[in-house]
């Protein structure tokens, strides 16, 4: 069977970019590393959600997604994994982040390639969009693994640039704050936000 852009890429497309673009621990994270450390610095972070989405996509075709349907106590534990480090990602931005860093200082460490990747099996929000891709979108017998290669490629392509949004709006805001305080207030705002999606977790 052939897939076609209006009936199988566009829709694919568009659930990718309003998963992706839409506020969750990815996003909150790479507003503050934009505003911290700058857009450049941010790109390792950036690419480790796109690599590790697009991996987990491909385990969840591959069957890991039936796992949470035969044993709820995994959802269980990913909660309280995921819950735990966003907790502790929430701390490590309102306490330890830089109070302004230029794009070219080596100063502060922004999250890197392999943490941000490793993430995605954590975050609840990316376990969600991976099984409801996976679900939605492929196709039955014969046709399923071309449909779940591409779903997993179509999701991985539109998940980078959608995302970079948020690097690119942390910018915008890194170049508005003034002062020490300023960026005291901003840090604890979106470290606060970061831990704030336990909520969401919790009552998903």
């Amino acid at each position: 069977m052939t897939l076609s852009l209006d009936t199988f890429y566009l829709p694919v497309a568009l659930f990718a970019f309003s998963m992706s673009a839409t506020p969750g621990p990815n996003n909150v994270m790479l507003t503050a590393s934009g505003a911290n450390y700058g857009f450049r610095r941010t790109v390792p972070h950036m690419l480790g959600i796109s690599s590790g989405f697009l991996s987990l996509i491909a385990l969840v075709a591959a069957g890991l997604g039936a796992l949470f349907l035969q044993y709820p106590t995994l959802q269980t534990a990913l909660k309280i994994a995921g819950s735990a480090y966003l907790l502790y990602l929430g701390w490590k931005i309102a306490c330890t982040a830089p109070r302004r860093v230029d794009a070219d200082s080596t100063d502060g460490r922004p999250l890197t390639y392999w943490q941000a990747a490793t993430f995605q099996y954590a975050n609840p929000k990316a376990w969600v969009m991976a099984i409801s891709a996976v679900s939605a979108f492929t196709l039955t017998g014969s046709d399923y693994l071309l449909s779940a290669i591409a779903v997993s490629l179509v999701c991985a392509a539109v998940n980078l640039p959608s995302i970079s949004l948020w690097a690119g709006f942390g910018v915008a805001l890194g170049r508005l704050l003034r002062t020490p305080r300023a960026w005291r207030v901003f840090n604890v705002a979106m470290g606060a936000l970061t831990a704030g999606c336990v909520v969401l977790i919790a009552f998903h």
